[in-house]
């Protein structure tokens, strides 16, 4: 990893830790990021997005131990899933613990993504926890394709941007997400 990407992920991880919000790039397009675990930092994401908190938000995990720490039970067909998806596919999955209150649906679930793209990734990894994930704009408006497509009001609002990938023009799309229900149904929410 080059010295540059490792400062910036020490950077992000210490505004993370401050409970404060980061403009990241993932697996798929550039994210606002939190630490999950911290109900004020959610709720500033919220604020960020002017989004209705009623609505879940996704997160990032470094890997299938991890996601183990916010689901009180994985159903086998999660695994399968998350074993053979060809694309960032994130799972949302009932029972949810350990994140919080203000990021769970009303029915408790929570829609949580394993990255393998090197920048994210290494940051949920040394980060340790569930990294909140959500399209870097105003809701309602389009999700970003790239570094340059984030308006200046999300840039202004957040409380540090990532430097990595800034200049990556390159497409990336959202994430294909599918919902697990308590005794394994399948919805495809998004493909």
């Amino acid at each position: 990893m080059s010295k540059e990407r490792d400062e910036d992920i020490r950077k992000a991880i210490e505004v993370l830790r401050q409970g404060g919000t980061i403009l990241y790039p993932t697996d798929t397009i550039w994210g606002i990021g939190c630490d999950a675990t911290n109900p004020a930092a959610v709720k500033k994401v919220f604020e960020l997005k002017q989004r209705e908190d009623s609505k879940a938000l996704i997160c990032l995990v470094d890997s299938a131990g991890r996601l183990q720490r916010y689901v009180r039970n994985v159903p086998d067909v999660a695994w399968d899933i998350i074993d053979l998806a060809t694309k960032p596919t994130t799972v949302i999955l009932s029972g949810a613990v350990n994140l919080a209150p203000n990021l769970l649906a009303e029915d408790g679930s929570v829609g949580l993504r394993v990255t393998s793209e090197v920048f994210s990734h290494t940051l949920c990894y040394r980060f340790q926890k569930a990294i909140v994930s959500t399209s870097a704009n105003i809701s309602g408006e389009p999700s970003p394709q790239t570094f340059a497509d984030i308006s200046d009001e999300i840039k202004k609002r957040v409380d540090y941007i990532c430097e990595s990938r800034q200049r990556d023009t390159s497409r990336h799309d959202p994430s294909a997400i599918i919902k697990l229900g308590p005794t394994g149904e399948v919805t495809i929410i998004r493909r």
